[in-house]
């Protein structure tokens, strides 16, 4: 007996958890583990995309663990240098190539605290914004980061989806280190 296919709204019930929800993610896998690679079209993401691009590291551990296809904004987002740079010699324009949503791949690795991983990036010609970066870095309290985010300019008037700036952000979590490294910028 042949299975009736996937619904764009089964779809969209399992991508929109994997940014934040991994009880529902792996729930629902387990009840049909056909949305593992599905692209939910109005947004034009996986499960994978969507919790790579908010840098959820649980939720996209488990979905690669089942067996999702790394790509190189997820390797990015994990900060995962050596798959990068296998990534851009297979494909060396995705150096200043864009995820899901117009997402940059300098966003996702920023969001992985990797300074290596981005020093690489600008050796190889990320000439990528480091504005939205900055935001993901101080999310992630990822200090480093975002001072070297700061070095290349990155703009600390830009806000994020919700209005607030990077400022607002590490005000929120209490980060003093980068509280005094923003206010000093």
């Amino acid at each position: 007996m042949t299975q009736e296919p996937l619904t764009q709204e089964q779809i969209r019930n399992f991508v929109l958890p994997a940014h934040g929800n991994l009880a529902v993610v792996q729930q629902l896998l387990a009840e049909d583990p056909r949305l593992l690679n599905e692209k939910y079209l109005e947004f034009d993401e996986t499960a994978l995309e969507a919790a790579s691009h908010v840098g959820n590291r649980p939720i996209a551990e488990f979905l690669l663990a089942q067996g999702a296809p790394m790509n190189i904004y997820t390797a990015a987002m994990f900060g995962l240098t050596d798959e990068v740079e296998a990534f851009l010699n297979e494909s060396p324009e995705l150096v200043n190539g864009n995820g899901v949503h117009g997402i940059s791949l300098l966003y996702h690795a920023a969001l992985s605290g990797n300074v290596a991983l981005v020093e690489m990036l600008a050796e190889r010609g990320n000439a990528q914004s480091p504005d939205m970066p900055l935001l993901g870095a101080v999310a992630y309290g990822r200090f480093e980061m975002a001072k070297w985010l700061l070095d290349r300019g990155a703009d600390t008037a830009v806000t994020n989806f919700q209005n607030k700036t990077a400022l607002d952000i590490a005000q929120e979590h209490q980060d003093e280190a980068l509280i005094a490294l923003l206010t000093n910028a």
